[in-house]
């Protein structure tokens, strides 16, 4: 059994991961902004609640001090920002969607380091797109190709960046992104032609690998996604 954080797991990808993960056998933490929210869902769900703001460094540095020792880190939370023209989109628009998907990893996964090194099976999951892959958002006729922008899918690319940049920095811990694909969720005012649980596949999969498992990968639930 693991003990595992998933930010932002108060709803949708989230809460289908935690809920996969606790009918697994594992103790889960619920990590959400919203107190209210979040221990709504831990409750439904039988896992543990701890309020994380991963965009606040106190909030992130009492979260890890609640949590204590850990595992498995799914740095699940992110926004989609307001997909409008690229022509229209402004720098005020894409800022906090760096913010929240790809600095608020790093300060997460920096919080927890300590607690992931003590482990025996240390494993980061970042929550990713497809829609950060160049080979896939230059490929005509993927889901990935039929949207253009110039904040969130960056903002994916950068967080797959971050994620081979820690592999290679951290051979001990198992540190991978994961493509959950085009799930039909709140994220995408449930358009997308996957259901929950076949998106959250990918993420519960590479949530309880071992020692001998991949690390520095992008993958989705089909296998590895090409960068």
């Amino acid at each position: 059994m693991s003990t595992i954080l998933i930010t932002g797991a108060n709803r949708s990808l989230g809460y289908e991961a935690a809920r996969r993960l606790i009918e697994a056998g594992h103790d889960v933490w619920i990590g959400a902004r919203s107190v209210e929210r979040g221990q709504e869902a831990a409750e439904a769900l039988g896992a543990r609640f701890v309020q994380l703001d991963v965009t606040d460094d106190a909030s992130v540095a009492a979260a890890a001090e609640t949590v204590g020792a850990l595992d498995v880190l799914v740095n699940n939370a992110g926004i989609a920002g307001e997909f409008k023209p690229v022509a229209e989109t402004t720098v005020d628009d894409v800022r906090p969607v760096f913010e929240v998907n790809v600095f608020a990893p790093l300060r997460v996964f920096q919080a927890f380091l300590p607690a992931l090194e003590r482990s025996a099976n240390p494993v980061v999951v970042n929550v990713s797109s497809g829609m950060g892959s160049l080979a896939r958002t230059t490929e005509p006729g993927t889901d990935e190709n039929g949207f253009t922008n110039v904040h969130y899918s960056p903002s994916k690319a950068a967080l797959n960046m971050l994620t081979s940049q820690l592999a290679r920095s951290y051979p001990g811990i198992r540190i991978n992104a994961a493509d959950p694909g085009y799930t039909a969720t709140d994220f995408n005012h449930h358009s997308g032609h996957q259901t929950v649980e076949e998106g959250t596949d990918v993420i519960v999969e590479l949530a309880q690998i071992g020692p001998d498992g991949p690390t520095g990968e992008l993958r989705d639930r089909h296998g590895v996604v090409p960068w």
